[in-house]
Formats: C-alpha cells, sequence, structure tokens
C-alpha cells in the first residue's frame, strides 16, 4: 500500500467512525442558539427579555443612524446594520447580555477607507440625485460599497483567525491594553464629531498625526463656526447627560429607562420641519431615508486589496472590544464564553451582513450596558429589538428627513462617555502597577498618535517586552520547607466535623501570562470538592503553566481527608514567591477570593508583600469581618481559631 493509499484509508476510517452524537454536539458548540433555545423559560424570560429589547431598539436606531454617519455613509445604512448583524451574533454568539450592532469604533476606522477612495466631491445626505439602488445617489452607493467591503474583508480575516484557532491568544490582550486602545479610539472619534458640533465645512483629515491637524484646522478657522449649531449641539449635549445621569440613578426603582434620544430625535426633527432650518440657518440634515430592506449585493472585490489596512483594524479593535464586553458579562453572570466561538460569531456578523449594504460591525459598551440595567436574560432581547428596528426600517424611517446632523454628533459623543471615563483607572493602575500605568498612557498616546490598531499593536508588543525582561530578575527558585496541618474539632454535641486546611504556595510570578491558569486550577480544586464526597482531593502538584514552561513551578500541596455534613474549609495561598504581579494577577486574586467566598470557602494570605497587600487593597473590595492578610502560613493557620486536635508536618523541597 503506498503512502497515498495509506493516508486515505486513515482518513475514511475517520469519517467512517464519525457518530451522530458527534456532529450534533458539534453542531450545538457552533451553534449556541441551538444549547439555549430548547430550555429557554417563556414564562419567566419573555417579559423582561421583550422590555429590555425594547429599549434596546430605540438605542439601536439612534446609534445605527449616528454611528453611519461617523463611517461616512448615508444614515440609513446604519439601520441596516442594526438588523442583519443582531441576527447573525444572536444565532452564534455565546454572550447572552452582548448588543452587537454599529459600533462607533469600527466605524472610524471604516470612514478612513470611505474617505480615501471615495473622496468628498460636493455631495451630501440630502442630495436628490435618485439614481442609485434604494433612490440614493451614486455617490452614497459608492461610499457604502466600499464600507461594506471593508466589512467583508474584516469578518474574513476574523473567520480565519477562528480556523487558526487564535482566538485562545487573548490573554496577550491585558486590560490596560484594552481600556487604553478603547479609550484613545473614543478621543478620536469624538474628535471626528467636532465639525458637525460647530457646523464647520472642513475637509476630511486622517493619517499619523491626524488628530493634531483637525484642531490646528479648527482654530485656524473658528469664524466659520455656525452659532444655531453650536446653540443645538450644546443644548442636546446637556439634556442627554442629564436624563441619562437620572436614569443611571434611578435604574434601580425602574427598570423602563425614559429613552431620551429617541426623543431628542423626535424634538429636533419635528423643530427643524416647522423653524426650515436647513434652509434658514444653513443646519445639515439627515435627509431622505429609503424605506424597506435592500437586496442582497456582493460587496466590490475590486477594492478589495486597498482597505485591508482599515479591514485589520476592524477584526482586531472590533473582537478585542466585543470579547471584553462579553467575557464581562459572562463574569457577571456565572456562565462561559469561547473566545474562539466569539470570533467565528463576530466574523459571519460582518460577512453576512456586508452582502446588505451594513457597515462593520462590533458589541457596544453602551448598548450591553442597559441590557444589563433593564435585566434581560438572554439573546431574545436583540431578537425582539430586531423586530422592532425592521418596523423602523419600512414605516418610520422617512420621518427622519429633517433630524440634524449635529443632534446625531451630540448623541455620539454622549454615547462615548463610558469609554472616556476611562481616564479614571489611570488613578487604579498607577495605585496596583506602575508599569501597567505607563504601559497605559502610551497606548493611548500612540492610538492618538496614529491609529487604534496600530495602538493596539504597540500596547501588545510592549507588554510582552517587559513582561521577558521583569521574568528573568525574578526569583522563580525556592528552596522551602512546606506545613500542611489538618484540623480536626468536636462539636458539643459530639457530632464529628472536619476543617480542612489547604495550603497553596505560589512561587512564580502572577501576571497576564499565567493568571487565568491559576485561577483555572485552583476552581478545579475546588470544584472536585463541590462534587466528590471527600473533602478536598489529595493534590500532589498543581502547575500554573503559563506561555513559557520554564516559568510554570508553583505547586499545591495537601492531603484528602474525609468530609462530614458542616464542614468548613479553608484555603491558604502562601505568597512569599510571588515576586511580582501586574493589574491582571492582582484582578484575578480578587475574583479567587471572590469566587471562594460564594463557595464559602475561607481564603487567607500569607507572606504578602506590602505593595500586593496595598494593591488588593486598593483594586477590590474585600469584605471580611477578619483580616485576611498573614505574616506567616502559621499564623493564618491559627486564626482559624480551631482547637488543634493534631497537626502534621512534612518537611518538602520545591523548586
Amino acid at each position: 500500500m503506498t503512502g497515498a493509499e495509506r493516508r486515505r484509508s486513515v482518513m475514511w476510517g475517520k469519517i467512517r467512525a464519525v457518530r451522530c452524537e458527534d456532529i450534533k454536539e458539534w453542531c450545538v458548540r457552533r451553534l449556541p442558539i441551538l444549547e439555549w433555545v430548547p430550555i429557554y423559560d417563556w414564562k419567566e424570560n419573555l417579559v423582561p427579555d421583550a422590555v429590555s429589547g425594547m429599549m434596546l431598539a430605540i438605542q439601536q436606531v439612534t446609534q445605527g443612524l449616528a454611528f453611519a454617519a461617523l463611517s461616512s455613509v448615508h444614515p440609513v445604512f446604519g439601520l441596516y446594520g442594526s438588523f442583519f448583524p443582531v441576527i447573525i451574533y444572536a444565532i452564534f454568539g455565546m454572550g447572552r447580555h452582548v448588543a452587537t450592532g454599529t459600533f462607533a469604533l469600527t466605524s472610524l476606522i471604516s470612514a478612513n477607507a470611505v474617505e480615501r477612495l471615495v473622496p468628498y466631491a460636493g455631495s451630501n445626505f440630502t442630495a436628490n440625485n435618485n439614481s442609485g439602488i434604494l433612490g440614493l445617489s451614486e455617490f452614497e452607493m459608492q461610499r457604502i460599497g466600499v464600507a461594506a467591503a471593508v466589512s467583508f474583508l474584516g469578518g474574513i480575516i476574523q473567520v480565519v483567525m477562528f480556523t487558526l484557532q487564535l482566538g485562545h491568544a487573548t490573554f496577550l490582550l491585558t486590560e490596560p491594553v484594552i481600556s487604553a486602545m478603547t479609550t484613545g479610539a473614543a478621543t478620536h472619534v469624538v474628535t471626528s464629531q467636532v465639525k458637525y458640533l460647530l457646523g464647520l465645512k472642513m475637509p476630511y483629515i486622517s493619517g499619523p498625526l491626524g488628530f493634531f491637524q483637525i484642531y490646528a484646522y479648527i482654530f485656524e478657522n473658528i469664524r466659520s463656526v455656525q452659532l444655531e449649531a453650536l446653540l443645538l449641539s450644546l443644548l442636546s449635549i446637556v439634556v442627554l447627560v442629564l436624563v441619562k445621569e437620572l436614569n443611571e440613578k434611578f435604574q434601580r426603582n425602574i427598570k423602563i429607562v425614559l429613552p431620551i434620544d429617541l426623543i431628542l430625535i423626535i424634538a429636533t426633527s419635528i423643530a427643524c420641519c416647522y423653524a426650515d432650518m436647513e434652509y434658514v440657518y444653513g443646519l445639515d440634515v439627515v435627509g431622505h431615508i429609503p424605506q424597506g430592506l435592500p437586496p442582497p449585493k456582493l460587496p466590490p472585490m475590486n477594492i478589495l486589496p486597498e482597505v485591508v489596512t482599515e479591514a485589520f483594524g476592524v477584526a482586531l479593535v472590533g473582537y478585542v472590544a466585543s470579547l471584553a464586553l462579553a467575557q464581562s458579562s459572562a463574569k457577571r453572570f456565572k456562565y462561559a464564553v469561547d473566545d474562539n466561538q466569539e470570533l467565528l460569531a463576530h466574523g459571519l456578523s460582518n460577512v453576512i451582513p456586508s452582502f446588505f449594504f451594513c457597515i462593520p460591525s462590533a458589541a457596544a459598551m453602551g448598548r450591553t450596558a442597559l441590557l444589563y440595567s433593564t435585566g434581560a436574560r438572554t439573546q431574545v432581547a436583540c431578537l425582539i429589538s430586531c423586530a422592532i428596528v425592521l418596523v423602523v426600517i419600512y414605516t418610520v424611517g422617512a420621518m427622519l428627513y429633517w433630524l440634524p446632523m449635529c443632534v446625531l454628533a451630540s448623541i455620539i459623543v454622549v454615547g462615548l462617555k463610558g469609554m472616556l471615563m476611562q481616564f479614571r483607572d489611570l488613578k487604579k493602575y498607577w495605585n496596583v502597577d506602575k508599569i501597567d500605568w505607563s504601559i497605559w498612557v502610551t497606548t493611548y498616546m500612540f492610538t492618538i498618535c496614529f491609529a487604534a490598531n496600530v495602538g493596539l499593536l504597540y500596547g501588545v508588543v510592549c507588554t510582552i517586552v517587559i513582561v521577558i525582561f521583569r521574568f528573568p530578575r525574578a526569583k522563580t527558585l525556592n528552596l522551602k520547607n512546606m506545613k500542611e496541618v489538618e484540623y480536626k474539632y468536636k462539636a458539643e454535641d459530639n457530632c464529628e466535623s472536619l476543617k480542612q486546611v489547604k495550603i497553596v504556595s505560589v512561587s512564580n510570578p502572577l501576571v497576564f501570562l499565567n493568571a487565568r491558569k491559576f485561577h483555572a486550577d485552583l476552581m478545579k480544586i475546588i470544584q472536585k470538592d463541590s462534587t466528590s464526597s471527600q473533602a478536598w482531593e489529595d493534590v500532589n502538584k498543581c502547575e500554573q503553566n503559563t506561555l513559557l514552561c520554564s516559568f510554570s513551578n508553583g505547586s499545591c500541596h495537601g492531603e484528602s481527608l474525609q468530609q462530614c455534613q458542616g464542614e468548613r474549609c479553608v484555603l491558604i495561598l502562601d505568597c512569599s514567591g510571588l515576586n511580582f504581579f501586574d493589574y491582571t494577577g492582582v484582578s484575578m486574586l480578587l475574583q479567587i477570593y471572590m469566587d471562594c467566598k460564594n463557595r464559602h470557602i475561607e481564603v487567607l494570605l500569607a507572606c504578602c508583600k506590602a505593595s500586593l497587600i496595598k494593591a488588593l487593597q486598593y483594586g477590590g473590595n474585600l469584605e471580611s469581618e477578619n483580616s485576611i492578610f498573614f505574616e506567616s502560613v502559621s499564623s493564618a493557620i491559627d486564626a482559624s481559631q480551631i482547637p488543634r486536635k493534631y497537626s502534621k508536618f512534612s518537611e518538602q523541597s520545591e523548586v
């Protein structure tokens, strides 16, 4: 048998070995909707999902119009971008509280390609040249063609990353890097809207240091500011901020928030119509919005080589921002999210909608926070919002002709408040790890001076280089004696109970490279206790795997004990070997503390350096009547206040 025949035989053998159960499991894994729809509790979840869906639809419509304008295309394409990607993500996505759709950062990136390939040529949103599809001008159709091409290629890149299993490399994206990149990108978005807020006619400016060139142009032409647009913008921003603050303040008492975005759009559209502001004051308005959904059309393939840079930016920035929201919601509501599956979900959410003239999509912080506050349970809320958006597309869209562009710009700026408020993280990073603080500042500056994808790349490279230089300086070889102590005590009713003390030695740095694995190892030990008839099973060695195996020298030591009803467990983390840490490592320790607290497991930290204690106290709310920090392992053991029945000491060398 030749080599080719042998390989063919092996392949057919694998195909014949596939069972129906394997196919079903694969389908459920790749189509998460098949997992949660059959068990959906209509009686308990439908009402909160319906309420959340209605509130989300209002925000989808307003942000869709605004972010389409930000992407330099006609606002109607933002409505399409609030419909098609949401359906695709509901089928393939795992984030139950993630609201995908149009996104400010991806819209800004795609605008670079639109303005470069189809520059402004005297046309605007109110042009009446209805020579193209949907009754729009050929100029507008060329622009959306470029944006759809960016979305298509960006989605293809995300699908390829999914195929290569690159979703699991997201541990390289630390919180300071993501925070700095999104804050810098939000600053770019605000800057791009200043011309609408001031009513200025100015050319599109982008490229390196374009941020500063925009403000230089504005100050040079400050006398050209349109007073009516400026006053309307200021009034809109003040109203939006005040009402949104009141909504946040009273959201615990009322689930339905005041849809101030929608109210503002309706009010200003009516006022602009009756006052004829477009012609009397020269205000830019949205103009004609066609009704109905467009027929599918392949994005222009001939321009794909020219939008590669923007497509990579959309793929990386959109995925990073969306994944951060998915992981946050999963952590908050206690479910799991597969990083790689999210790549597939967002990739298809960009590829398929690009055939329907959609701009690049991603999850947005404001919409996701809205689902939190209104009590959404599943993606049914997003599907309900799609139904309402569809009604708007077919019936209400034409009424938005008189909507002023400065009002849309105000909605964009106020909607980015959450991202801009991440400046407050600087104080947190300074108190926890000054190196993370410096990474945040430099990543933000790179994002401001160049672009979001450049800032993201710099932040990742900078983080890796710093860790490589810090690890060799750490004392990762420790020779120490480890004490394992077991306590027994008897209650007054002579019912024998058992309290076990487990000691975990952390003898290597805890940073973003190994933080997730460290958490997973500890949770495996704890979960074994909750599902077994025995108390914590014997774990002779529990390695903290990192990207470089030479860093993996943490270990867990203990002996199994018989568990009886009423047992309480204590986990002592010996941090004497924790030479250095970053913000991600501190966050993981705080998460371990809260997870163990929810499982009624007492966590004590021994031999902590002063910097670690300060970082933990500043980084989280350690609610405990007794101190959890101790100078030594023995003092932590004594603090358990259990009468010592017997103790067992075993000396063991650890490297």
